[in-house]
C-alpha cells in the first residue's frame, strides 16, 4: 500500500471514537489536543474519558456502536476488540465518506496514524506503510534525540521574525535570502547553549534594525 502523506486542519470538526479503553483514551486526546470536537460511543470509558466527559471537554453516548452513528462526522477512529463491529464501522465509514481508522486493522483504514515526533510548532511524522510499527518507533526514538527542545523555541522565534519581515518587505528574493540565512545560521545551537548575547548580536546585525531577543518574547 503506497499511502499519500499529509497533515489534517481539523480544528472544530466533529469526529467520533467507538471505544472507551485505554487505546480509544489515547485517540481522544490527540483528536483534542489538534482542537476537534470529540464524541465517544461505548458501553464504559476508563476515569480518564469519564472526566472529560464530566467536564464536557467530550461528548460521549453510553451504549455500543450501532449502524448509522457515523452520520455527520468527518473523521472517526474504532478502537474496539470485536471484529463485527469493526467490519461495521468501515463499511458504514465507506458509504458516508468518512475518514476511518480502525486500530491496528490497516486493511479497514482509508488513513493510518504515523509515530510522531512533535517539538512545539515541529512535526515530524515517521510511517512505514504498517510494515514494521517496531521500525517507526525506532526512527521516532532516534529523532527525538537529534530534535531537541531548541527546535521548538527556534520556530518560535522564525515565526515572529517572518510576520515582521513580511510586514515591512515584499521582495520574495531579497526574504528568501534573509530566511535560508537565518535557517543555515548557528541560531539552533546558540538557543540551546542559553548564548542570549550571540543570538541577540545575530538578529540585530543581519535584521538591521533593533529587531532582537526579547522583541519575540522568548
Amino acid at each position: 500500500m503506497r499511502y499519500y502523506p499529509i497533515f489534517l486542519d481539523i480544528k472544530g470538526k466533529s469526529c467520533v471514537v467507538i471505544g472507551g479503553g485505554n487505546v480509544a483514551e489515547r485517540k481522544v486526546l490527540s483528536l483534542l489536543d489538534a482542537g476537534a470536537k470529540v464524541l465517544v460511543i461505548s458501553p464504559k470509558l476508563t476515569p480518564a474519558l469519564k472526566k472529560l466527559a464530566n467536564k464536557k471537554k467530550i461528548g460521549y453516548c453510553p451504549k455500543a456502536y450501532e449502524k448509522g452513528n457515523l452520520k455527520g462526522f468527518f473523521l472517526a477512529y474504532s478502537a474496539t476488540n470485536d471484529q463485527k463491529v469493526n467490519r461495521d464501522v468501515f463499511n458504514e465509514a465507506k458509504r458516508q465518506g468518512v475518514l476511518l481508522n480502525v486500530v491496528d486493522v490497516p486493511e479497514l483504514c482509508n488513513f493510518i496514524v504515523p509515530s510522531v515526533v512533535e517539538r512545539g510548532d515541529l512535526l515530524i511524522a515517521i510511517s512505514t506503510s504498517g510494515k514494521s510499527p517496531a521500525m517507526a518507533k525506532k526512527i521516532r526514538q532516534q529523532l527525538e534525540k537529534g530534535f531537541g527542545k531548541e527546535y521548538a523555541v527556534f520556530l518560535d522565534i522564525m515565526g515572529k521574525i517572518r510576520d515582521k519581515v513580511l510586514t515591512r518587505s515584499k521582495e520574495s528574493d531579497k526574504n528568501k535570502r534573509l530566511f535560508e540565512r537565518l535557517v543555515n545560521s548557528p541560531l539552533i545551537e546558540w538557543i540551546k547553549e542559553g548564548k542570549k548575547k550571540e543570538i541577540n548580536r545575530f538578529l540585530k546585525q543581519v535584521l538591521r534594525s533593533k529587531f532582537s531577543l526579547p522583541d519575540v518574547k522568548i
